[in-house]
C-alpha cells in the first residue's frame, strides 16, 4: 500500500495526522509542502481548499485531518483504536 503525506511541519493539523500514522505504525512517505508557494501535487490532490495535510493512499487523495485520521482508524484497524468503542466516551475524546 503506497501512503503519502503531503504536510507542512508548521501545520498542527498535519501533526494531528502524523501522529495517527505513528501510533498505528504506518509506513508513509514524507513530502514537505511551500505554502506560500503551492506545488502542482498538492494543487492536484487538493483542489478544492489547496491545503494541507493530504494522505495519498493508493493514489487516492484524503483531505481535512479530522477526515484523514478517522480514515486511518478504519483502514489499519489491525492495531488498537485511535477512539475508544463507546459513543460518549468517542465523543468526549473528540472534543
Amino acid at each position: 500500500m503506497a501512503v503519502t503525506l503531503l504536510d507542512s511541519r508548521v501545520s498542527p493539523f498535519g501533526m494531528r495526522v502524523r501522529i495517527a500514522l505513528e501510533e498505528k505504525g504506518v509506513k508513509y512517505e514524507y513530502s514537505e509542502q511551500d505554502l506560500r508557494n503551492k506545488g502542482h501535487m498538492l494543487l492536484e490532490m487538493n483542489p478544492v481548499y489547496k491545503k494541507v495535510p493530504v494522505l495519498i493512499h493508493n493514489g487516492k487523495p484524503i483531505c481535512e485531518s479530522l477526515i484523514v485520521v478517522q480514515y486511518i482508524d478504519e483502514v489499519w484497524n489491525n492495531k488498537s483504536p485511535l477512539l475508544p468503542s463507546d459513543p460518549y466516551q468517542r465523543a468526549q475524546s473528540r472534543f
